[in-house]
């Protein structure tokens, strides 16, 4: 392809580094559809005719097919997919095909067809969101009104629905899915018609070209365009952001499903056992996806240490966005569909849950609310029930063992309704505030989620 200003073959050993059709092939489709609307906008431009402009684009769409079906040889020796196509659309069509790459560059070619891959990638990771999110619904809704302890610096804090804390990362990923449409704007912009980095002497009408190809807005920078790799880095910071999520799940998971806690029983086809130790049951999916979170994470680190330190306008450092992108794509894709598999198939166990969330110390907060709705400022009835926990402990009586005289030696603020807060249910019911873990409210959320996900 440049062999009119070299008069010595590139070392094979060169061409074994720079290739990179070993990967990119994986482009094939985006590079097919790009090409044909780019014929499309030589042929409005009177560069091409009719019948030539078929030529290609029947030859593009053969060369696709058998991509498709295993059937197309790419050479090492032509670098990269673009140049595996084009030289074999030649080869069958003639000098038609030599006439396809005017007016363009490979710069701004690779640059529309990683937009086009991120465009249907975001797609399709939009789709397995929502299948998480139904999953994790209708495991909130198996788990109907299992009760446990809320945990923050993971000891136990309040009582909170099961379902409400699958919901919350209900509410996790569908940030998630914001951030990807989101990004999905700024991804579908067209740089085709930039050219190597100035555009042509040769005018198409890009805006046509970019109907064709469902963007919404063409890029106004030659020079940007062909150097921008923001939309790339973007994306794998959402992904890394969904990973993050996806991890925080699994180490729910993984603690949920041990012996110490036994909230949950996942099913034999989404745990493995031990090589030695016949009696484990681990739980491989969450510890493998809270594992690739880090890889994830990696991948956008290698991604934005590659821009940092580029001049502009393409170099050829930018060959090595694709791989982190495409790993990325790949590894949260699976990491949804499998995780989405093991929620479906994963039970509450409400005995346990039910005795964790009895453990009386969980209504010590009610404790003091009921002191404030009493007249106590809150900072004196915390006090106030901190030394009562205190007696708890040392007199070894749980809240619902006391006496109202108990009680009142802490406090003359307590009354004989006292020991309507250490109700498990009333006190649940009594978290009625917005986002709250009442009943009622879980059962709006799961009802208002379901609404959502439908119309999706």
């Amino acid at each position: 392809m440049w062999k009119g200003r070299f008069a010595q073959e590139t070392s094979a050993l060169v061409q074994r580094y720079g290739e990179s059709v070993s990967f990119d092939w994986r482009l094939y489709a985006h590079d097919i559809a790009g090409s044909i609307a780019h014929s499309k906008g030589l042929l409005k431009a009177g560069i091409l005719t009719a019948e030539e402009q078929q030529k290609i684009e029947t030859g593009l769409l053969e060369i696709r097919h058998e991509i498709e079906k295993g059937q197309f040889e790419f050479k090492e020796s032509l670098e990269d997919v673009h140049m595996n196509i084009e030289a074999e659309l030649t080869r069958r069509i003639g000098p038609a095909g030599a006439k396809l790459h005017t007016a363009r560059s490979r710069n701004d070619q690779i640059a529309t067809d990683v937009r086009l891959y991120c465009r249907a990638s975001i797609d399709a990771l939009g789709n397995l969101i929502i299948a998480m999110q139904a999953a994790l619904i209708e495991c909130a809704e198996r788990g109907g009104d299992a009760v446990m302890p809320g945990y923050t610096h993971l000891q136990r804090g309040q009582p909170v629905l099961f379902a409400h804390h699958l919901l919350a990362y209900v509410e996790m990923l569908a940030r998630d899915a914001e951030r990807l449409l989101d990004c999905r704007e700024r991804v579908n912009v067209m740089p085709l018609g930039s050219g190597a980095l100035a555009g042509s002497t040769i005018i198409l009408d890009r805006e046509y070209i970019a109907k064709e190809l469902d963007f919404h807005r063409v890029t106004q920078n030659s020079m940007d365009a062909v150097s921008d790799r923001d939309f790339i880095a973007e994306l794998l910071f959402v992904i890394s952001l969904l990973g993050v999520h996806l991890s925080r799940l699994s180490e729910d998971v993984i603690l949920w499903a041990s012996a110490e806690f036994g909230f949950v029983t996942l099913s034999d086809a989404h745990t493995t056992g031990s090589s030695l130790m016949p009696q484990k049951k681990n739980p491989d999916v969450a510890e493998l996806t809270r594992g690739k979170s880090a890889r994830l994470i990696g991948n956008l680190m290698s991604i934005l240490t590659l821009l940092k330190g580029l001049p502009m306008t393409y170099n050829r450092d930018l060959q090595e966005d694709k791989e982190p992108l495409f790993d990325s794509i790949d590894t949260i894709g699976l990491a949804l569909e499998v995780f989405t598999e093991m929620i479906s198939g994963m039970d509450v166990n409400r005995a346990k849950t039910t005795a964790a969330a009895s453990d009386p110390m969980l209504l010590a907060t009610d404790l003091a609310d009921y002191l404030v709705n009493h007249g106590v400022p809150f900072r004196q009835a915390h006090e106030v029930i901190g030394k009562l926990v205190a007696y708890s402990i040392q007199e070894k009586k749980a809240f619902g063992e006391m006496t109202l005289a108990e009680f009142q030696k802490f406090s003359p603020a307590f009354e004989a309704d006292v020991m309507a807060c250490l109700n498990l249910e009333t006190a649940l019911q009594a978290r009625k505030g917005i986002g709250a873990p009442s009943p009622a409210n879980v059962k709006a959320q799961l009802d208002h989620w379901r609404g959502v996900l439908t119309r999706e």
